[in-house]
């Protein structure tokens, strides 16, 4: 098994590594920035407002609205990496790890975008009348259509690779890990024995799976902006306590970005390369951009065009990296606990909320067994998703089932080797949907301006995106 964990962490050493998802993530991402003339800057405002004001798109054809389609994105993505992969990273990588998970989550909100506009564009009605679409879909639809045939059977390849990669990778980062890192710090923080922590996980995850995408959409809509406000509150009265440390904390994260000073074993240096990988890998581990994931909740969402439920999912890195992971980020460094390190990262965030605020380590307890709760309910329905691609309608329940008795065994198990995998499954999942974005690029760009140059707002209705929509097409 030991050797199994090792095969893994190589071979995701090398996916995350220089020569594979590291220029390719942000090399797409940046491409997609400047084809989109900075998109997720001009356009962060209006997408905030339809998202989390205005909240739906009357007259949208669809199974929830944009913001439970968000909430839902935002479930599976606000996790344990927003606590336990931020202090992992700068642990790993220093402080200048925190930077490169901006830098990736200000490019990838570009990805994001052209992800989730893609899912709506290519989703299709499934056999129970609910929309499904995402990289299972679009790599393989929108391919034929651009390029023919030929192009319609490479999409095809990469979109079954991805539902495999997908389904594989909901057991790992979407499940077993958010069970255990849970059932690690119960223990830690209140003494609750893993088992019982697994059998509430096990009961919570199964009453609302039963219900599908309306169910999930219900849940994370009421359940995700309060256990955000929840850490990011307390995030703030840890800043404030140490606000006179908060200058120098961000003048380490821009200096050692490009220095790379490593916390573990003392201050033994580390290559700024360590830091950009750990960045990037865990700022992906937190955000999703450019995996495709998000396009699968998006392509649920009510909307009268993919380009308003694309900037409205576009918000969801902006939320997750450059509000929550920076208080994680922040709080690591200015109470200073980023180098102690630690055999389990989590307990890193709960000293440094500890150091500041009475009982703060049992604040961080709370926040990841909600982060992770959501994490199960959004990849859930991901997993599901691609499993209805790969076998159709009669393999959903099965997952389900499975689904729910794996979150028990995350909770009482070791995870060394399921971190590693998790690793892995991401990265594998997210190689054939940055293919697909650059590929689709052309397309993506040239529907964007059409509808934009009609509603640069975001304020038509559905009768006036119709209209003008006609118009553009004569």
């Amino acid at each position: 098994m030991q050797t199994f964990t090792t095969i893994l962490a190589d071979i995701g050493s090398v996916i995350w590594g220089p020569f594979v998802l590291i220029p390719l993530l942000l090399g797409t991402g940046m491409f997609l920035t400047i084809r989109l003339r900075m998109l997720q800057f001009r356009k962060l405002g209006p997408a905030l407002r339809l998202g989390l004001l205005k909240r739906k798109d009357d007259g949208g054809v669809g199974d929830i609205s944009n913001y439970q389609a968000l909430t839902t994105a935002l479930a599976a993505t606000v996790g344990v990496g927003n606590i336990v992969g931020v202090a992992t990273a700068i642990a790993l990588g220093g402080p200048g790890a925190l930077f490169w998970m901006w830098i990736t989550a200000l490019l990838g909100m570009a990805s994001k975008y052209s992800e989730a506009f893609l899912g709506v564009r290519y989703r299709i009605t499934d056999a129970r009348g609910e929309q499904s679409g995402g990289p299972q879909y679009y790599l393989h639809r929108g391919f034929a259509e651009v390029f023919g045939k030929t192009g319609g059977k490479i999409g095809l390849v990469l979109s079954l690779m991805f539902a495999v990669f997908a389904v594989l990778a909901s057991f790992g980062i979407g499940n077993m890990t958010q069970g255990n890192a849970v059932a690690t710090q119960m223990e830690n923080s209140f003494g609750l024995d893993p088992i019982i922590t697994g059998i509430v996980l096990f009961v919570l995850t199964g009453a609302v799976l039963l219900g599908g995408i309306k169910s999930i959409g219900r849940v994370t809509a009421g359940f995700v902006p309060l256990m955000i406000l929840l850490y990011i509150v307390g995030g703030l009265i840890v800043l404030v306590v140490n606000a006179e440390h908060i200058p120098g904390a961000l003048g380490l994260v821009f200096t050692d970005a490009f220095t790379g000073t490593a916390a573990v074993g003392g201050f033994a240096g580390s290559a700024i390369l360590y830091a950009i990988q750990m960045g990037v890998a865990r700022g992906i581990f937190s955000n999703e951009s450019g995996m495709g994931s998000a396009a699968i909740a998006a392509a649920a969402a009510k909307t009268t065009h993919p380009t308003r439920q694309g900037l409205v999912a576009m918000t969801q890195t902006f939320i997750d990296t450059i509000i929550v992971v920076t208080f994680t980020g922040l709080v690591l460094v200015t109470t200073g606990v980023w180098k102690q390190g630690g055999d389990f990262a989590g307990t890193m965030t709960a000293d440094a909320f500890a150091s500041a605020l009475p009982d703060g380590d049992k604040l961080v307890a709370v926040s990841i067994a909600f982060f992770a709760f959501s994490t199960l309910l959004g990849w859930s329905y991901y997993g599901e998703r691609c499993m209805e691609r790969l076998v159709g309608a009669g393999g959903v329940i099965p997952y389900r089932m499975v689904f729910t008795c794996v979150v028990f065994i995350g909770a009482i198990t070791e995870l060394e080797m399921v971190w590693n995998f998790a690793d892995v499954m991401n990265g594998l999942m997210a190689i054939p949907n940055l293919i697909g974005l650059l590929v689709l690029s052309g397309l993506i760009v040239r529907e964007t301006n059409r509808y934009l140059s009609n509603d640069p707002k975001l304020t038509a209705n559905a009768a006036q995106v119709e209209e003008f929509m006609a118009a553009s097409e004569r």
